[in-house]
């Protein structure tokens, strides 16, 4: 018996493939526990309560294209102005004074 066990330790499948595989399938099996896991973790926060869902659900109903076509039918298109905002390299205060300014300016005309 002593024998053969020694001729197993000399073995190098024995030695070093038996324990990989043996690595590789109980990975594999833990892996599938922990990621289990994180799934159902997932559905418990994905749940809401009732009301709450009933209110989330009806308020997603009431948006329709119709609505949004009827409000953007209402707003005046025709009057709007381009407004650029300031690049990375400008100060954005200042940008944002000078913008001011000019449009106080373009009122200051208009009246």
């Amino acid at each position: 018996m002593w024998n053969n066990w020694k001729a197993l330790q000399r073995n190098k499948t024995a030695r070093y493939g038996i324990p990989m595989l043996l690595l590789i399938v109980g990975g594999s099996f833990g892996l599938r526990e922990f990621t289990q896991i994180r799934y159902d973790a997932q559905k418990i926060k994905k749940k809401l309560d009732p009301a709450l869902e009933a209110r989330v659900s009806t308020q997603k109903q009431k948006i329709t294209l119709e609505t949004e076509y009827e409000k953007l039918k209402e707003l005046n298109l025709e009057d709007w102005r381009n407004i650029r905002g300031p690049r990375p390299w400008e100060d954005s205060r200042q940008y944002q004074e000078q913008q001011r300014s000019q449009q106080a300016a373009k009122q200051g005309r208009e009246l």
